[in-house]
């Protein structure tokens, strides 16, 4: 088992945890939680044994088979398939061995194999990628055409096909949509191995783990039972903490009292000292709370009018590629829309278009007068003004409101003290994003528009988005992979699938079950309809691959781009977190480095967005 006694850890000087003893049993499914920041990728770092200790100890069986996410892919010409099964060791050995084996060798080799049941590895390997996504046509298809979310899922893939015995996930929904959220969550309950997942998705939590071990108040406390349990427990251990401090303050009041009353007096002199020395010795009990920085309601829209928006036989696309046809959606106040659908299908290509960003390639479009849209999505966080602070960016939406008013409505997205006047350049994903929502929430929107709202959040903050979403007056509609977030806010489903959307008759526990169903019925297609021989099938994937090739070149080009702008970016950001910058004397260079840094970001912004639109079109003409 693994075992932490009294480890205390830092980074960068901040202690993290301290004092923290516990256990993990094998088998177990733990669930490591926390707010952003307290140490949670430091404690997969330690038990990776890329860092150390700065007390205490940590063990673990030196035998165990540990599997964890890569962050990086090759620019491998490997296939999608061949890539996740390097995943299984023991597997990916035998066959390099047999490859040169003869005779006896080779019968040992084979005797191996079927030990480890390596003759149905490739249906595993093969099973795991569609269960993430990908199409059977795309196992065929090289590591390096794909783009970079569809890498993350490789590696994934790659890190479940491991014979592990320890398996390290570090929230691995980010990079899913919901079909493959669900399915990913069924893998790991039948996981035999001992799991530590972090995640801030309490619904996967629930599903998956059967601990949890929060970090807290610089301190790691395990707990039996999934996160609903773990909420439970610690309400009740608060409340009993609670009760404990306000007893011990009465009995701390009483004593000084009675100090103060009697100190005087050569008769009670000393039984008044005593007791200070009592006092002294007390142990005394924290106060209890939950550490949530994050309180905070959408303000009543300006303008309600009674109808908001109207979309009629609308086809959504980019260039002359059609994604979704014949839309029809009329939105009225207090509609809650949740767009459902694989990757790919269209559902940010649809909120691109309600947006304003993506005009409809036919169709009718109607909009009320006074509409009034808040639109988060992930390049919006790019938008910000990095050498400004969030107050300036407040000051640009309010220039009439008073600063203390501001400074208090930023303290309830967790921006208090100096960091309310710091620039944005070095914030963190989730500092950045919970100021575009500051943002949004203020302009008081009729319409919201959120595109994957909670993927550099935690989940103090998802709660508080969710708190806040349920009282909004207006209409929205939102894509989300975190179903408990889909599941607090919105009313109605629309499924985007084929090429269409249309209303969803069911929860999303019956689009669990829509989707089994239909990769069922897939798989029972997809045996009537292979290829005759090998032959067939490779001259089918050489010919996808030679339509495909156009596509590809623009989309690899776009990605070269944007990650040579992204190391620049990441480069000035650095140079712009060194404190020596801020100097008097460097005020030259700082206006020169946030001056470079803005055209950077950009620059990222518009190539961003052209990689985006080519990758979909690339991804559609695959399936």
């Amino acid at each position: 088992m693994l075992v932490f006694s009294d480890i205390s850890m830092r980074r960068g000087g901040r202690e993290l945890i301290g004092d923290s003893s516990f256990s993990i049993h094998p088998g177990q499914k733990i669930g490591l939680t926390g707010a952003n920041g307290t140490g949670k990728s430091s404690l997969f770092a330690l038990i990776r044994g890329e860092l150390s200790l700065e007390a205490g100890q940590f063990s673990m069986p030196p035998n165990w088979v540990m599997a964890h996410v890569a962050q990086h892919t090759p620019d491998s010409q490997q296939t999608a398939l061949e890539y996740a099964l390097l995943g299984d060791a023991e597997f990916a050995s035998l066959q390099v061995q047999m490859k040169e084996a003869e005779g006896e060798h080779l019968a040992q080799l084979l005797s191996q194999l079927e030990a480890i049941d390596g003759y149905t590895t490739e249906n595993r390997a093969a099973a795991l990628l569609q269960g993430l996504g990908f199409k059977n046509e795309q196992l065929a298809l090289p590591v390096n055409s794909f783009s970079g979310g569809w890498r993350m899922r490789l590696n994934l893939a790659q890190a479940l096909m491991c014979r592990s015995d320890l398996l390290l996930l570090d929230e691995p929904t980010n990079h899913l949509d919901l079909d493959a959220v669900i399915w990913l969550q069924q893998w790991l309950i039948q996981y035999p191995g001992t799991l530590i997942l972090i995640s801030h998705d309490r619904e996967f939590l629930d599903a998956v783990t059967s601990h949890i071990c929060h970090v807290e108040h610089n301190k790691a406390t395990l707990y039996s039972g999934n996160y609903s349990a773990f909420e439970r427990l610690r309400a009740e251990r608060l409340a009993q903490q609670q009760s404990t401090y306000e007893r011990q303050q009465r009995e701390v009041a009483h004593i000084r009292k009675y100090v103060d009353r009697f100190r005087a007096q050569a008769t009670k002199a000393r039984q008044a000292q005593s007791r200070l020395k009592a006092l002294e010795r007390m142990e005394l009990v924290a106060q209890a709370h939950i550490h949530s920085p994050f309180k905070f309601n959408f303000f009543p829209p300006r303008k309600l009018p009674d109808r908001l928006f109207n979309l009629t036989e609308a086809s959504i696309g980019y260039g002359d590629t059609a994604i979704i046809n014949n839309v029809d959606l009329q939105l009225m106040p207090g509609q809650r829309i949740g767009l459902i659908g694989a990757n790919g299908a269209g559902k940010s290509t649809l909120i691109k278009c309600l947006a304003g960003e993506l005009p409809a390639m036919a169709g009718e479009l109607w909009m009320a007068q006074d509409l009034h849209i808040g639109y988060f999505a992930q390049h919006q966080i790019e938008q910000l003004h990095i050498d400004q602070s969030p107050l300036a960016h407040m000051r640009k939406l309010d220039k009439e409101a008073r600063e203390q008013d501001l400074r208090n409505y930023l303290g309830g997205f967790g921006f208090q003290g100096e960091r309310v006047d710091e620039a944005v350049a070095p914030f963190s994903g989730g500092e950045k994003a919970r100021l575009v929502l500051a943002l949004t929430v203020y302009q008081r929107p009729n319409l919201l528009l959120l595109d994957e709202p909670t993927n550099h959040l935690d989940l103090d903050m998802r709660h508080a988005l969710s708190m806040a979403l349920q009282a909004f007056e207006g209409a929205m509609v939102i894509v989300s992979h975190d179903r408990h977030l889909l599941k607090t806010v919105t009313d109605e489903y629309v499924m985007v699938d084929e090429g269409a959307a249309k209303p969803f008759d069911g929860d999303l526990d019956d689009y669990s079950q829509w989707i089994k169903t239909r990769e069922q019925a897939r798989n029972a297609v997809n045996e009537e309809d292979k290829p005759a021989n090998r032959k067939d099938k490779r001259k089918q994937d050489a010919e996808q691959r030679k339509q495909l090739q156009p596509l590809k070149k623009v989309m690899d080009q776009y990605e070269k781009k944007l990650e040579k702008l992204t190391k620049q970016s990441a480069d000035l950001e650095k140079s712009l977190a060194d404190p020596d910058i801020y100097a008097e004397d460097n005020k030259d260079s700082l206006k020169a480095l946030l001056l470079k840094k803005r055209d950077v970001d950009a620059e990222v912004e518009v190539v961003e967005m052209a990689w985006m639109e080519a990758s979909e079109e690339y991804e559609q003409a695959m399936c």
